[in-house]
């Protein structure tokens, strides 16, 4: 199939859009065309003939002659309704929206495998870094014990700012935004929210695990202040927006969470708008891949790198999800956490299992404790914008006797 001109239709002309235009133009040997663009504004100035652009999506999805399908628009039910429909119509497809992908998943499989369509989507996580083909190809027999890393460019270039310019938070992030490194509406990064939709299709590809994503947790960057910060420094260690997906067993805990990251961890020096990843697996030890995780011309070279694939007959195989082996999702991994907080009476003390550290005084309060992850997931008080959160470790099974015999004295303390 390599000598087959591949005919693109596109949806979205933004920033990605015309990153893959810029790439595909000046990269050769990848045998694709671009047909037609379907874009929301006709009157808005563009840089190719306005004999390339459509308004009507059925100029693209009713075209026999167009072959792939390249979705790259910001509202994901509009993409949600455009992929489902190109692969009904049997059109491959290539998408970068991570939101539409982690909503979908199980109908996305199911279309795939019922219209023997391919979809692939290595745009979608960590914008230039191949992860989900390596995790499809090169770790598709190993053993992998945990995915972590760094997947959203904003809030890393918001913490970097904040760590190593002094930068209070709202100031870092107006900074980000005026480098196009953050929406308008940034509430999707600074929550954690992009970097969980990220992680949910990053857990298919490592663990075949499907896992919806209102049941993972996501604590965000916005209630982080300069006493967090200075917490770090004074112990050596950077507050990195870092997902998680740890295999204990049979069982997978998954969450999204700033965390104090020390010296020895190559995520510490992942700085501004780059991604970093460490797997841990049991034949390969520790790797990273690390890159710029978004951007025109790094999400557009990932959209193309399926373009390119596709001319080659290229689909997910999803091994991870059709071996023999059964995984399950768990809530009952015990984490050691920095907890910051203005009033006492906000934080629910009850959902500590220990507690191993306390500072107070008139300005600056603060535990360090362990809790389960399910507590934290259920609770509101994880989200009350005046208590900071951060991970201090994952702490492993062992510690639950320990725990259980420490919450009476958690209790009376608090």
């Amino acid at each position: 199939m390599s000598n087959t001109i591949l005919k693109l239709g596109i949806f979205g002309f933004g920033c990605v859009g015309q990153g893959l235009h810029n790439v595909l133009s000046q990269t050769k040997g990848i045998n694709a065309t671009i047909e037609k663009i379907c874009i929301k504004h006709p009157n808005k100035k563009r840089s190719l003939d306005a004999s390339f652009f459509t308004t009507n999506p059925s100029d693209i999805l009713d075209n026999p002659n167009i072959d792939v399908v390249v979705e790259l628009i910001d509202d994901s039910d509009a993409a949600y309704h455009i992929v489902k429909e190109a692969l009904i119509k049997g059109k491959a497809v290539v998408s970068a929206n991570k939101k539409l992908i982690a909503e979908h998943l199980e109908e996305l499989l199911f279309l795939q495998s019922k219209h023997e369509t391919p979809l692939l989507y290595e745009g979608s996580v960590c914008g230039s870094i191949p992860i989900i083909r390596n995790l499809e190809e090169y770790y598709d027999n190993d053993l992998l014990s945990s995915v972590s890393g760094i997947f959203n460019g904003s809030t890393n270039y918001i913490l970097s700012k904040m760590r190593h310019d002094g930068l209070d938070f709202e100031v870092a992030l107006k900074e980000a935004q005026d480098k196009g490194f953050a929406e308008s509406d940034p509430s999707l990064d600074v929550g954690g929210f992009d970097a969980k939709y990220k992680l949910c299709i990053t857990l298919l590809h490592a663990f075949g695990l499907l896992v919806r994503p209102e049941n993972i947790l996501n604590i965000g960057i916005q209630n982080l202040s300069d006493q967090d910060v200075n917490y770090a420094s004074q112990n050596n260690q950077n507050i990195k927006l870092v997902v998680h997906g740890q295999k204990q067993g049979q069982h997978i805990s998954a969450f999204v969470i700033p965390t104090f990251v020390s010296a020895d961890n190559p995520l510490t020096n992942v700085h501004n708008e780059f991604n970093g990843i460490v797997l841990e697996s049991a034949f390969a030890n520790q790797q990273f891949f690390g890159g710029k995780g978004a951007g025109s011309d790094p999400t557009g070279s990932a959209v193309l790198s399926d373009i390119s694939a596709l001319t080659y007959g290229y689909k997910y195989e999803y091994k991870k999800l059709h071996q023999n082996t059964v995984v399950t999702y768990s809530t009952k991994q015990l984490l050691e956490v920095y907890v910051r907080y203005q009033d006492k009476n906000a934080v629910q003390w009850a959902d500590f299992e220990s507690i191993n550290q306390r500072f107070e005084s008139k300005s600056y309060n603060y535990v360090i404790g362990t809790v389960y992850l399910e507590q934290l997931l259920q609770e509101e008080w994880a989200l009350n914008p005046t208590i900071s959160i951060v991970l201090k470790s994952i702490v492993g099974e062992a510690i639950h006797d320990v725990a259980e015999q420490n919450k009476d004295a958690v209790l009376e303390s608090a």
